[in-house]
């Protein structure tokens, strides 16, 4: 049986990215996302949930994001999920889900002026292991030519959680 473990979201930075070092040297960036879904009720009351996601990066893709995103703005993200678990200080078992970023794209800026939308920004891909990454600029708001073959979607402002 074949196993996938592929995600892809689009969502605005809940916190500025935390960049640390591993004792071997290693970036590792974390910040939170929130991602929106809009919905109509049965009863036609439209209504809005936001799920709040962990998300790490590593190696150059961590330093990257550390540099130019900041709370608030908008990312597009691919990535992997990853369960941690550990034990607490009473004993009990924890766990947390995280998305470990393997590709992410720069969306523009969040609450910018001017109208239309969210320029597209610079595209990095991990390379195996995800200690680098490789940039491919691209403009436009059109559809995304990566490889999980997701369209890029504008960002509006009204769909910011905070």
């Amino acid at each position: 049986m074949a196993n996938l473990n592929k995600v892809m979201l689009i969502g605005n930075l809940t916190r500025d990215p935390e960049l640390k070092h591993t004792p071997g040297g290693q970036p590792v960036c974390e910040f939170g996302l929130a991602v929106n879904r809009k919905y109509r009720t049965k009863e036609g009351e439209d209504r809005e949930e936001t799920t709040f996601v962990d998300c790490e990066a590593w190696g150059k893709q961590a330093e990257v994001l550390k540099q130019y995103m900041s709370k608030g703005k908008p990312v597009f993200i691919e990535g992997r999920l990853k369960l941690d678990t550990w034990e607490d200080k009473e004993g009990g078992k924890r766990s947390k889900m995280r998305v470990v970023i393997e590709n992410f794209q720069f969306l523009g800026t969040a609450g910018g002026g001017g109208g239309g939308g969210g320029g597209g920004g610079e595209r990095y891909v991990s390379e195996e292991g995800g200690s680098s990454a490789r940039s491919g600029g691209r403009g436009g708001n059109s559809g995304s030519s990566n490889a999980g073959g997701a369209q890029h979607q504008d960002v509006r402002e009204e769909e910011i959680p905070f």
